[in-house]
């Protein structure tokens, strides 16, 4: 049993984590950020693989863009060595929340409580597989909030995923400092 003490004590701790561990500094101050030539890179290579993406949407007439590529356009662009922004991370995390999502829509409909049922089953997923991919949280939603039929696995999560992914790859290897991907598996 836990006498006063020990309450106040982990109590104080707790106030202490959420306080954080360091403070933003100004402008001045010297915090690591990119080289303008990544801040560079990372601006075009979004912008040409959100546009091809488009691009290939009106001509092909179906929807390979969905708002979670926006960030996924952030990881595998803006710090494309992020083990969150490898090709098994994006397209699986995507395929896996969007599988997982439309199983919790099929058998439980779309409500509040399903909405949370499929973000917190698709980060699990993703963690069992290792295939972490922060965006893939805003698929369940998608998923959960528009209530699409099966096809979606397709298109626009699995055709979609490939095709940032490719234009990831052939994009960041074209700048000397930059490899993409890490790795594949």
């Amino acid at each position: 049993m836990l006498d006063g003490k020990k309450i106040r004590q982990k109590w104080k701790d707790y106030r202490f984590k959420t306080l954080g561990r360091w403070r933003s500094c100004p402008l001045t101050c010297p915090v690591e950020r990119p080289h303008h030539r990544h801040i560079f890179w990372s601006w075009i290579g979004s912008f040409l693989a959100i546009t091809a993406t488009s691009y290939l949407a009106v001509k092909m007439h179906s929807p390979l863009l969905m708002a979670p590529f926006g960030a996924t356009s952030v990881l595998i662009f803006g710090v494309p060595d992020s083990p969150l922004a490898q090709p098994r991370n994006v397209i699986g995390g995507n395929f896996l929340a969007a599988l997982t999502s439309l199983i919790i829509l099929h058998f439980f409909g779309s409500s509040p409580w399903t909405m949370g049922m499929a973000v917190s089953s698709a980060i699990g997923i993703m963690q069992i597989t290792r295939t972490v991919h922060p965006p893939s949280g805003a698929v369940a939603l998608v998923v959960m909030m528009t209530e699409p039929n099966w096809r979606f696995l397709l298109t626009p999560t699995f055709e979609g995923s490939l095709i940032l992914v490719l234009c990831a790859v052939i994009f960041n290897n074209l700048a000397s400092e930059r490899t993409y991907p890490e790795h594949w598996l």
